[in-house]
């Protein structure tokens, strides 16, 4: 394919745009139909932890010790909240029947940066289990971590609620995704078809391939016979 300048290219394009369009628009629709048919909705609950002092009650301050020994606790606080002493516990006060290790990869622990937070979300299908089991799972670790450190340094700062909206379903992301990707394959199809095509439909293009000038042109008319019909 000869190289192309911009307004050759533009003309190519916009010759085109139907054909675009309605790439674009039917995988809008594959969009649509995907994210409302093939994808189960989940929920995600979260609950918020602060590891606070454990130390002097009567003074109720938080000292510099404090503050690093909780640092240094947080990594080792977000292993213990998905051991099988703490799933199990709670599997067992919630009375659910959910398989350990999917429980396990339902939870996500993270901890909020340069802070004392430790954040604990729960992803289930459905969305009042999922807040149970991310308030529970708050409920049994804080008893862990004072039966095992026997110190009482965590509060919650937040309970889980129950969420209404799935969190892993975003209609007006996953259209814009599929109507990229219909953008792209439009671009892609009129690129090949261009290069494919080699007729010659204008003068300029006789001029510019022979590198001679066109000296008539002979329009094609359609006329009707006697008949009615066309020639």
């Amino acid at each position: 394919m000869e190289e192309l300048d911009l307004k050759e290219l533009f003309q190519i394009f916009w010759n085109k745009k139907i054909q675009i369009i309605l790439l674009i628009l039917i995988f809008m629709v594959i969009g649509i139909i995907y994210t409302l048919g093939f994808i189960t909705p989940k929920y995600s609950s979260s609950t918020t932890l602060v590891l606070a002092s454990g130390g002097n009650r009567q003074t109720n301050t938080i000292t510099a010790t404090d503050i690093t020994l909780n640092s240094k606790l947080v990594s080792t606080y977000s292993e213990l909240i998905k051991s099988k002493n703490v799933l199990r516990q709670v599997k067992s006060n919630l009375n659910i029947n959910l398989d350990e290790e999917g429980l396990r990869n339902s939870i996500q622990v993270t901890s909020v940066k340069d802070t004392e937070l430790i954040k604990i979300t729960v992803t289930n299908e459905d969305a009042t289990i999922a807040a149970k089991v991310a308030n529970e799972i708050a409920k049994v670790f804080m008893g862990k971590v004072k039966e095992i450190y026997n110190i009482e340094n965590i509060q919650v700062v937040d309970t889980a609620e129950i969420e209404t909206h799935p969190s892993n379903i975003n209609h007006t992301k996953d259209v814009a995704i599929f109507s990229l990707v219909g953008l792209v394959v439009a671009v892609m199809y009129v690129l090949i078809a261009n290069m494919l095509d080699t007729t010659i439909k204008t003068a300029e293009e006789v001029e510019k391939l022979f590198k001679v000038p066109v000296l008539v042109n002979i329009p094609v008319y359609q006329v009707e016979n006697e008949k009615g019909g066309r020639r």
